[in-house]
Order: structure tokens, then sequence, then C-alpha cells
């Protein structure tokens, strides 16, 4: 004996417990039969909080997923909190499932308090923290490691790395120094000219391109070259199950993949940062001579008088720990992307983003510090 037509269609019927709406489900839902909506339930009533179950469905298709996405979408655009607890785990899933996959133009997810936001975005930035953390301790155990046994390490894989973020960055690093050089000439023109102090003019590129915009800008440089290309290898690596591979073997990933291109951009990047601190010196120079008729020997004196080995010293201590930033960012990255195509070039774009990051922060702290010190 076949069930009556009322059990067997979709129903839903809404309840109001205080300030919250109960909506039930009940029925078979197919997309094929009628259904009914969420405007057509909800009606006038504006809730703050809404709780959906399904307790009383029996057999569902995508017309339930449809309907529970509506009212969470009616709940973000309101600021409601949709309650979703009581949902079969799968239905949640599918749930999300669809709502990434058809993202609505509203900015934020606004169906959860602003306390909850603010612990769930507390609990993800402890969460990378620890992440970081433990990748920076394998790295330096992997360091120590080389330091009691060098025979075990790969120096033909780190001479490799050296010469693509080395002497292949060279072009780049060459361009960007000498202009950068050159807008600091000209931008400082504008105001010495001013005041009759031309020849200071040496004193501002100097100590700007040691100091400061030779380690920085190489480390930008090299930060959107070498480290998106550390991140996009291993993330390649990672989705064809390369490193799974070698973990299997009991070759630890850090010690093999990670190690070389850290000690290669540790050993290169104040190398690289001293030869564009030079292009940049000279650019400043050209200018100097052209715009302002300042011989190049007059140049050159005056800059010795204000630029000393240690404010050389700052900007190799500055552009190691660049390299260093770089390559964890660029290595974190790729170890931790997804197993596809669209994982490498995410994990890609995050390495470049990570990495230009922490340079403007470790920038900041060398500034504070070397100023404490007096450097």
């Amino acid at each position: 004996m076949s069930a009556p037509p009322e059990t067997r269609n979709a129903r839903a019927s809404a309840k109001v417990d205080g300030d919250t709406l109960e909506v039930s489900l009940a029925g078979s839902w197919q997309i094929t039969e009628p259904r009914p909506s969420w405007p057509e339930l909800l009606g006038p009533q504006n809730p703050a909080r809404v709780r959906l179950r399904t307790d009383e469905v029996g057999v569902w298709d995508t017309s339930l997923l449809l309907f529970l996405s509506a009212a969470q979408e009616w709940c973000r655009g309101t600021g409601a909190y949709c309650d979703v607890t009581a949902l079969p785990e799968k239905i949640r899933t599918l749930l999300a499932q669809l709502t990434a996959a058809h993202e609505t133009a509203v900015p934020f997810d606004r169906s959860e308090n602003f306390l909850t936001t603010v612990g769930l975005a507390t609990q993800d930035t402890l969460q990378k923290g620890r992440e970081i953390s433990h990748f920076v301790g394998e790295c330096v155990l992997s360091t120590v490691r080389l330091v009691r046994s060098p025979r075990k390490f790969r120096w033909r894989d780190c001479l490799d790395e050296m010469q693509q973020c080395g002497a292949m960055a060279l072009p780049i690093v060459s361009l960007v120094s000498l202009l950068v050089g050159v807008t600091l000439a000209y931008t400082g023109a504008i105001v010495l000219r001013q005041y009759g102090g031309d020849i200071y003019i040496a004193d501002l590129i100097g100590l700007s391109m040691v100091r400061e915009m030779g380690a920085v800008m190489t480390a930008v440089v090299l930060a959107g070259r070498t480290g998106a290309a550390f991140a996009a290898t291993l993330a390649n690596m990672k989705a064809n199950e390369e490193i799974d591979a070698l973990e299997v073997l009991g070759i630890p990933a850090v010690q093999f993949l990670v190690l070389p291109r850290l000690l290669a951009l540790a050993v290169m990047m104040p190398l690289l940062a001293l030869y564009a601190n030079a292009l940049g010196i000279f650019g400043g120079l050209a200018v100097a001579y052209g715009l302002l008729s300042i011989p190049g020997t007059a140049f050159w004196a005056e800059m010795l008088t204000i630029v000393d080995l240690s404010d050389i010293a700052t900007g190799v201590i500055k552009a190691l720990a660049f390299g260093l930033i770089v390559g964890l960012s660029g290595c974190l990255r790729g170890l931790q992307a997804e197993r596809s195509a669209a994982g490498v070039g995410r994990a890609a774009t995050s390495a470049v983003v990570t990495a230009l990051l922490f340079i403007i922060v470790a920038d900041a702290i060398f500034a504070v510090l070397f100023n404490a010190l007096g450097i």
C-alpha cells in the first residue's frame, strides 16, 4: 500500500521560538516534483537565527541542497545566524561544496557573530604560526646535521641552485639596481639643488643603496623570481607524489630538497646585494655627473666620508636574512600546496606574498635594532 501523496511530497514548516525560526523539512525532495521555496516559507518574518532540520526527510536530491543554500544565502545577506548543526554530516558537506562553488557577492560570511569570527581567525593564525615554526625547526635540525656530516649533503644540487638564483638573476638585478640609483639621484637632486648642496647627493646615494635599497630591491626581485620558482617546483613534485616517494624511502624532504635551496640563497643573496650596491652607486654617479656636473672623483671622495664598513655590513646582514626569508617562504608554500595544477599556481603566488610581507617586517625590525645599537 503506497503512502498518501501528502506524506510523499516535499514539505517545509516554520515555527518561531523567540528570536529563532525553526525550519523543519520532511517528505521526499525530488528535483522533478513540486517543492517549497525559501521566500514563500519565510514570508515577512525577519528572525535573528535560523535553525534547519531534516529529521523527517526521506529520499532527496539536489533540490534539498538548493533550498538549504537559499536559506544560508538569505542569512548571510541579512546578518542572521544560520544553525546547520542538526543537519546530517553528508548534507553539511555537500552544502559547503555547493556554497563554495557558487560564491555570492556578499563581501564576507556574516552568519556568525563577531566574536566567533575573531576566534576562528585567531585559531587559523595560531595554526599557521605553528606550521611555520615547525618548518623552521626542521630546517635548523637539518642544518645541524649538515654541519656534523657535510659529506652526506648534495653539494651538486646546491651549486645548481646557486647558478639559478645567482648568476641567472644578474640581468634583472642589474637593471633594477641601476634604475633605482638613477631614480634616487634625480629625486635627491630636486631638493639638494635648492640649497646648494649638490655634492651631498653622493651621501644620499651611498647610504641609501648600501644600507637599504640594495638589499631590499634584490630581495624583492628574488622573491618574485626565485621564491616563486621554488614554490612551483616543490608543489609540482608534491602533486606528482615525488615527495611522498622520498618520505617512503626514508629521505627527509627538508634535508634533500629544502636545505640546498636555502644554502644557495644564503650564499648568493649577499653577493647580489653587493653587486646591486655597486650598480646603484654607479647610476647615481652618472646622474650627478650629467645633471649636476659633479666629477666622478669628487662624488666618490664625498661618499667615502659617510659610508664605512659598518654600513656595508648592515646591508650584508639584511641581505642574508632576506635570502633566508625568500627561501623559507618559497619552500614552505611549495610543501603546503594542494595536489593539483591550481595548487601549484596558488603556492607560487602565496610564496611571493609571504616573502614580501616578512621582508618588510624584517627590514623594520632591523631598522629599529640598528638604531638602538647605534650602527
